[in-house]
């Protein structure tokens, strides 16, 4: 089979390198599904180019990355129903903790990983469904329904913030975006009620007038550490601030008093390691906004295969308007 490997760290266009490996076999428990397309996420690219703090090599000896990814069954391991067999299915954690992702045209992995794709959605969408879906569902509902309530989202333009704007407003909630640019038209198309500019040096102020001065119920945050103080000041008292990233700051210096008097819970999420009760909650929520129409994530771009470390580079662009996928067909 094709497929997209490296066995070192480096830029993507030096150590990725596209190869024939061994279709592999699925073992007891296992599908093996004939991918259609690869989701790439920046997670993908960070772990490709060796940022992880004392991490010096691959964690194994050749990877194949991705761990987002959509297709069909084309084969089953011992103890797995047989008429699973094509399939349409979207794939969570492909190369968690495991050497060979979804930048291939197979993957054999536990047959739980493999979820049934609702009719009527496209591979395209499947593929998305990972790493950005599961991530806006949980930090979305992880607390429960969300009617009602107001939701502050950062980044709403962005892969996880797009969807996760879709998904609050279809579950009831009054959603506040935060956004720059022509990401701010964006997050209002995707259902925002107040869209914000995230670089406004008055952004809680912006935020507080948004809610007549009631405060947010649930904040869903990518870079907790540059908005910590910001979230202080705007978060109700007993509420929880769902963080899923803090790129601009890894170590973010914690307003602890400001929280403290609040009671306020922070919420630090990381959907490779989800619980397993969790992660069919996240699931069905996707799956029933996707029946409703109510969820459409964006695609900005797909490249074939060969491209995959110029697929690479491009979910690392600032700006980026949605999913960046691999066609494996």
């Amino acid at each position: 089979m094709r497929a997209i490997s490296y066995d070192r760290f480096g830029p993507a266009a030096d150590v990725l390198e596209l190869v024939d490996l061994d279709t592999p076999e699925p073992g007891p428990g296992e599908v093996r599904v004939r991918l259609a397309f690869s989701g790439v996420n920046p997670s993908d690219a960070k772990a490709r180019a060796g940022s992880r703090p004392g991490v010096t090599k691959p964690a194994f000896p050749r990877v194949v990355p991705h761990s987002d990814g959509s297709g069909r069954i084309d084969a089953v391991g011992d103890g797995v129903d047989a008429a699973r067999l094509d399939e349409r299915v979207w794939i969570w954690n492909g190369q968690w903790q495991r050497p060979f992702g979804t930048a291939a045209e197979f993957i054999c992995l536990p047959a739980d990983q493999a979820v049934p794709l609702p009719d009527g959605v496209s591979l395209e969408v499947g593929a998305t469904l990972g790493i950005p879906g599961l991530t806006a569902a949980h930090t979305v509902f992880g607390g429960g329904d969300v009617a009602g309530r107001t939701l502050l989202i950062s980044g709403g333009a962005g892969a996880v913030g797009h969807i996760a704007v879709q998904l609050a407003k279809w579950g009831g909630a009054q959603v506040i975006a935060t956004a720059r640019g022509t990401g701010m038209r964006r997050a209002a198309e995707a259902g925002a009620h107040h869209v914000l500019d995230y670089t406004h040096p008055h952004l809680a102020a912006q935020v507080m007038a948004a809610t007549d001065g009631a405060g947010v119920d649930r904040a869903v945050e990518v870079e907790f550490g540059p908005n910590a103080a910001m979230l202080a000041e705007v978060m109700r008292p007993g509420c929880t601030i769902c963080a899923y990233g803090s790129g601009g700051d890894m170590t973010p210096t914690l307003p602890f008093g400001p929280y403290l008097f609040k009671a306020l819970t922070l919420d630090i999420v990381l959907i490779y390691i989800l619980g397993e009760a969790e992660r069919r909650v996240a699931i069905g929520r996707l799956h029933d906004a996707l029946a409703a129409g109510a969820l459409d994530p964006a695609i900005a771009e797909i490249y074939p295969l060969s491209q995959a470390a110029e697929a690479q580079d491009a979910v690392m662009t600032p700006g980026r308007a949605g999913a960046v996928l691999l066609d494996l067909r």
